[in-house]
């Protein structure tokens, strides 16, 4: 059966990865979580020192790109592959919240964009392939077969985050993680390189109130449907 790249973007905390995740399990499809990439690459900015009260070192990081290894390794425990930073595991360091205050601060600078979408179009070159993040379907893969461009209300996403950070022993206040939602929201939209935007032959899933099987169950429906019409 011919495969085809299926790009998935979104807002913060609208369950982009775990859609994806479920997708890719289900077709048998490479996920690719870019996000992940960019949390790596923010992760090794503040180990660096290139992170200073949420001001980034952009010449400093710039310079030091070239020593960013980045991989995913398949767990097959977990079923899913996890991101490595120069060797290391770093799955759980990067879904922190201080990575999460400052990652789309890195995001924005141009280079690091550059170096991560290279990256990201040479995992895809073969198709079979499920990716999100924020410019999936209008940079990295314009030409994918399926685009979904997932959304919810900040207050939704804001909640699903705080519960997700409480179930992982952290200690955080709901009206901080809704601030960093709505934050996010407005620079990962207004960044003058591949802002956030919904492309425009991408259909829109608000999950504001699907719970996580039914909101599977929709896409992969559709899923199946784009790939039956691209066996032609």
């Amino acid at each position: 059966m011919k495969k085809i790249t299926i790009a998935i973007d979104g807002f913060s905390s609208t369950g982009k990865s775990t859609l994806a995740k479920q997708l890719a399990k289900k077709l048998e499809y490479v996920y690719v979580d870019t996000g992940a990439m960019y949390r790596a690459v923010t992760l090794f900015a503040m180990k660096s020192g290139f992170v200073e009260a949420g001001e980034v070192d952009e010449d400093a990081l710039v310079k030091s790109l070239g020593d960013i290894e980045l991989n995913f390794i398949f767990n097959s425990d977990l079923g899913y592959a996890e991101m490595y930073l120069n060797g290391e595991n770093v799955e759980k360091e990067i879904r922190t919240m201080p990575v999460s205050k400052n990652v789309s601060q890195v995001s924005v600078i141009s280079a690091v964009r550059e170096k991560l979408v290279a990256m990201q179009q040479a995992m895809g070159a073969d198709k079979g392939l499920v990716m999100d993040g924020r410019d999936i379907g209008t940079v990295v893969f314009p030409d994918a077969e399926l685009k979904i461009f997932m959304t919810a209300s900040p207050e939704k996403r804001a909640v699903r985050r705080y519960k997700e950070l409480l179930d992982r022993g952290e200690d955080v206040v709901y009206a901080d993680i809704l601030e960093n939602v709505e934050k996010r929201d407005y620079i990962d939209s207004n960044r003058a390189i591949s802002p956030l935007k919904r492309a425009d032959d991408a259909i829109e899933f608000d999950n504001s109130d699907l719970g996580l099987e039914d909101q599977f169950q929709r896409m992969y429906e559709h899923s199946l449907r784009v790939i039956e019409k691209h066996q032609a």
